[in-house]
């Protein structure tokens, strides 16, 4: 009886295995099924193509992640070594906060590290103030920010605030808008400070691959620790995005929190010369602050498990292409004969995206099937678009590589005289 128990047990043992080798082999390459993340989204940072979403467009509020567009606009738009002044209205806003005071001055460079590491709130404010009174003018700029009252520092802010939303539509942002430097939630007649997870993941796409700035932001951003002095006192500034320290390859991150937004976090990383950010919003909230940190695990695992990339170079289009393409009232050797001139591809900067296996390049081939003479050499008569899941990434120009002219009275002389002039002796007296 003992015996039949150990092999039954030895049986079951084995079935168990087997039917999670089955489990998991069915599941290789499918999207992760659960998320925490009310809206998520995986994004390859190269071609901007979304790898995986969930309420990807949904506006949502995000907090402090709101911060990543702060730093990289200020980061664009002054020096590192600037002073900026602090006035009582920045001095007012609430937790977390450097607790900075009216009248004290303290260097950008430190206040950006304070930003992004601790992500405090008055020198979100701070900073907003020392850029937005540059892009007021009306002499607002001539006066210390120090001495600045609450409505002058108010439309110092709202004025970065619309440079943020402006730079976020500029880099291809569809529903972002921001009121607040710091991610505090608020409300304006136009509507509430919201994004995206696509937007998001986005914006930090553009921080860590295209912004000229990148160097310094990502030098920012992934400090373990910061420590400076100012106004006769010191401070220390740690680094809250725990995926720095518990992923290989991560290259930033932005953690953040509000009882609207619930936990947030916007994060890049780099694998094998790919990279991927993502966004996730509301996750967690009100039950755990970590989900957010498995939830990019299992989002960039997938990611760099599931996807290659695949280049536009490598589709044949040649097949795709006129041989020639016929010309009405052109030119020919004879009376009669069909004037046709041939085509080429004028080649653009080759892309490359992430794709899953068995994933391919779709090729539209669209170009004008008579022309009418006269035709010159280089003009533009189609194109050639590659796309993906029927979103274009790639156009390329389809171009005449010779040309052709129109048939004028020159040439029906000389075609007339090689008739009734044959062979050598033929005067053609129109050339």
């Amino acid at each position: 009886m003992k015996k039949n128990k150990k092999i039954l047990g030895m049986v079951l043992f084995i079935l168990v295995v087997w039917l999670s080798s089955c489990i998991a082999a069915s599941a290789e390459g499918e999207e992760p099924s659960s998320l925490y993340a009310q809206s998520a989204v995986l994004m390859d940072a190269d071609s901007g193509r979304v790898l995986y979403a969930k309420n990807a467009d949904s506006p949502m509020a995000m907090a402090s992640t709101t911060k990543i567009m702060t730093c990289i606009l200020t980061l664009e738009l002054c020096s590192l070594d600037e002073v900026v002044d602090v006035s009582a209205y920045a001095s007012t806003m609430p937790k977390v906060k450097l607790y900075v005071k009216q009248g004290e001055q303290y260097v950008l460079r430190d206040l950006l590290h304070s930003l992004m590491l601790e992500s405090h709130n008055d020198v979100a404010v701070a900073i907003a103030e020392h850029v937005g009174k540059m892009l007021l003018g009306d002499g607002i700029e001539q006066k210390s920010v120090a001495g600045y009252s609450t409505e002058e520092s108010k439309l110092a802010v709202a004025a970065f605030a619309k440079a943020m939303t402006d730079k976020a539509a500029e880099i291809g942002c569809t529903d972002t808008y921001f009121i607040t430097p710091n991610g505090l939630d608020a409300t304006s007649e136009n509507g509430e400070h919201h994004s995206t997870a696509t937007d998001m993941a986005r914006i930090m796409a553009y921080c860590v691959q295209d912004s000229p700035k990148k160097a310094d932001f990502l030098t920012i951003t992934q400090t373990a620790s910061h420590t400076f002095s100012a106004n006769g006192r010191s401070f220390t500034c740690s680094n809250h995005n725990a995926l720095l320290t518990r992923m290989s390859g991560v290259l930033s991150g932005k953690t953040g929190f509000t009882n609207k937004a619930g936990y947030c976090y916007v994060g890049a990383l780099e694998s094998q010369g790919r990279t991927y950010t993502l966004a996730l919003l509301a996750c967690g909230w009100p039950y755990n602050k970590n989900y957010k940190w498995e939830d990019s695990k299992t989002l960039f695992n997938y990611g760099m498990e599931n996807f290659h990339q695949l280049s536009t170079e490598s589709v044949d289009v040649a097949e795709k292409l006129p041989e020639s393409i016929r010309v009405l009232n052109g030119q020919t050797e004879e009376i009669g004969g069909i004037a046709q001139v041939n085509v080429t591809i004028e080649e653009a900067e080759p892309v490359q995206l992430l794709a899953k296996d068995g994933e391919n390049w779709q090729v539209e081939v669209d170009f004008e099937e008579v022309l009418w003479a006269p035709v010159k050499a280089g003009t533009e008569v189609g194109e050639i678009t590659y796309l993906m899941d029927g979103v274009p990434y790639l156009q390329e120009k389809i171009v005449l590589s010779q040309s052709i002219d129109g048939i004028d009275f020159s040439w029906c002389l000389n075609r007339i005289l090689e008739l009734f002039l044959p062979g050598e002796n033929s005067l053609l007296i129109f050339m």
